[in-house]
């Protein structure tokens, strides 16, 4: 081989972990003997940069090795995961990007097996009705928790297989599991068990027995986690010499925080990171409404405005004054004290992850499903300063952006591509809005908003100002008049 020549990257394999070993981190504990005591229903993505890398790296001093994955698909798509998954015996490679342009790269073993349920539900239900299996955890997204039963065929879906494997332990006299949710929802531990009681159906019995069995944590997940592109397959090959059919991407930032209620035990995740806590929802507000609501606020502006990446927009003086403003003065009177945590800094290290050029974040990935996002992240934000007399114009303003982009066509006339469950009906909507000013929040995702003056008021300035002088020029303005606003408020001493 030539000096210059690249050397040939180590396709992942258990074979070929050793030669990698003395590059990167592998691991450490022989997954010959890793039992799968967690069935993880959705494995993406998240899941791999997330719950999966803490167990690899609480396994790899070689103890607590009855908490290997077994993953599960339960879509046909997820056939591409399973398949890449199962040609390198369930190892990837999970991929840090620092924002100085350093990495940090690690192996992970924790997934051992992989289930795909169109291809075979009953060895998916098998499998959760064994007795090694402790823990279910899901990240399947909020369309797959189906709280009114009404799915035409149960066994097809995660709560009706997850069901199933419970009816058959209680008939076994087996103890139940943990139904541990990991998905981006406001109290998705609760959720959990109304998913579970409606999945039960009519058998009174059974739902009786999950309800006083089986627990149900609520968790807070968070790490930003692109898609994986060829780009990043690429990188990882040349740069650290691993070919990885599916690796992952994510910032370095990573925090899990999950209430303490396990009923046939649980891994020692606090020894990894996790913080471990009675009740959740307060760092849950947390996050939702300053990262979550945060990203909503960056994302539409940025769009409007041309931006592509996240950190380009982030790192632009005047849209990253209006999300630290956004921040300080609308969502952070709504939060409740959260334990352990200095708000002031959270938002500081968030706004160094929105500006990581590494990462690859896209505005349109943020742009996604706002339909889904904006009622359960920003309106939250609305309803609970009106009615303490907070401001909140830079939140209608968001949601006036939100209304603009759904116009689908930028700032230099280029078409935008709305995504979008609801995306015909938003349009539609939002084509009539310069003659109808309120006609996108009179959809009723806006619940009674549309009757309230004030935040009306708001909506159609930060609207009209969009429409005649655009993104920038309507940041700006509400930069004046906020700290206007602000100075005519304050108490005279």
């Amino acid at each position: 081989m030539r000096s210059h020549e690249q050397p040939t990257a180590v396709a992942l394999s258990a074979d070929g972990l050793e030669t990698l070993g003395d590059s990167v981190p592998v691991p450490a504990y022989d997954r010959q003997n890793v039992t799968a005591g967690i069935v993880h229903i959705g494995v993406g993505g998240f899941h791999r940069a997330h719950q999966a890398l803490c167990l690899d790296r609480l396994m790899s001093d070689g103890q607590e090795l009855a908490w290997g994955i077994c993953g599960v698909g339960v879509m046909p798509g997820d056939r591409e995961m399973r398949d890449a998954l199962e040609a390198q015996d369930h190892l990837y490679a999970v991929v840090e990007k620092h924002g100085d342009g350093t990495q940090d790269v690690r192996v992970v073993g924790a997934i051992v097996e992989y289930l795909l349920a169109p291809d075979d539900p009953e060895a998916v239900i098998d499998k959760l009705a064994f007795q090694s299996t402790r823990i279910v955890s899901l990240t399947i997204t909020e369309g797959g928790y189906d709280v009114d039963g009404e799915s035409d065929d149960k066994l097809a879906t995660a709560f009706g297989m997850i069901t199933e494997a419970l009816r058959r332990r209680r008939d076994r006299g087996l103890e139940a599991f943990t139904v541990m949710s990991c998905d981006n929802i406001e109290g998705n531990g609760e959720l959990t068990r109304r998913a579970l009681t409606a999945s039960a159906g009519r058998d009174a019995e059974l739902a009786e027995w999950i309800d006083r069995e089986v627990r149900c944590p609520s968790s807070m997940v968070d790490r930003i986690t692109p898609a994986t592109t060829d780009d990043d397959r690429a990188e990882l090959a040349e740069r650290h010499g691993i070919d990885d059919r599916w690796p992952v991407v994510c910032e370095p930032y990573f925090q899990w925080v999950l209430e303490d209620s396990f009923v046939a035990g649980r891994p020692r995740l606090e020894t990894v990171g996790v913080q471990l806590v009675d009740d959740v929802r307060p760092y849950e507000l947390m996050k939702l409404r300053l990262l979550n609501a945060g990203h909503q606020a960056l994302a539409y502006f940025s769009a409007l405005a041309g931006y592509e990446l996240v950190h380009e927009a982030a790192r632009d003086p005047l849209f990253g004054a209006f999300l630290r403003a956004y921040m300080d003065k609308e969502a952070t009177p709504t939060l409740d004290p959260v334990p352990g945590i200095d708000v002031d800094n959270y938002k500081d290290t968030l706004l160094e992850r929105f500006r990581n050029p590494h990462v690859g974040d896209t505005v349109a990935r943020l742009c996604a499903s706002s339909s889904d996002r904006i009622p359960r992240w920003l309106l939250p934000v609305i309803r609970a300063q009106l009615e303490s007399g907070g401001e909140i114009r830079r939140s209608a303003a968001v949601v006036a952006s939100w209304a603009r982009y759904a116009e689908g066509i930028d700032e230099e006339g280029r078409p935008i591509e709305v995504v979008d469950a609801l995306r015909d009906r938003l349009m539609e909507r939002a084509a009539r809005q310069r003659d109808e000013p309120d006609a996108f929040i009179q959809d009723e995702l806006f619940g009674d908003l549309a009757d309230d003056e004030r935040f009306v008021s708001a909506y159609r300035e930060a609207l009209s100002s969009l429409h005649q002088h655009g993104a920038r020029a309507t940041l700006k303005s509400l930069a004046a008049s906020t700290n206007d606003e602000h100075h005519t408020r304050r108490p005279h001493v």
